[in-house]
């Protein structure tokens, strides 16, 4: 069972995101309401995939990329992106992350990518 890190500082999508993984037979093994804690859990977890929202107080989704990458450079990174914030995700995926969606999203689209990162079958 392919264990995931959910990264958000809102609760609401931190449970909604844990939910779905659930249901899909994946294990949350942590939940962080920002960066650093992001960075802490994936040291300690090291999880098969974590979704990482991009703007958080502390430290961003992309800061947290760019301490986790270098040390874990085969970490599977998921950015969760609010629409309009294209140039971060250019720079988040310049620093190891591995793909984004845009929120709101369906969450088959979440899926369909965290499958595909993991070659699960879909």
């Amino acid at each position: 069972m392919p264990t995931v890190l959910v990264v958000d500082d809102t609760l609401f999508m931190r449970v909604a995101i844990s939910n779905m993984f659930t249901e899909w037979g994946y294990e949350v093994v942590g939940k962080a309401v920002n960066g650093k804690e992001a960075v802490a859990m994936y040291r300690e977890l090291q999880p098969d995939l974590v979704t990482m929202d991009v703007t958080m107080p502390v430290m961003t989704g992309i800061a947290a990329v760019k301490k986790i990458i270098p040390e874990f450079p085969d970490a599977k990174i998921i950015m969760v992106t609010a629409l309009g914030q294209q140039k971060l995700i250019v720079e988040a995926i310049e620093s190891g992350a591995k793909d984004f969606i845009t929120k709101p999203f369906e969450p088959e689209r979440l899926k369909a990518v965290a499958d595909q990162l993991l070659g699960q079958n879909c």
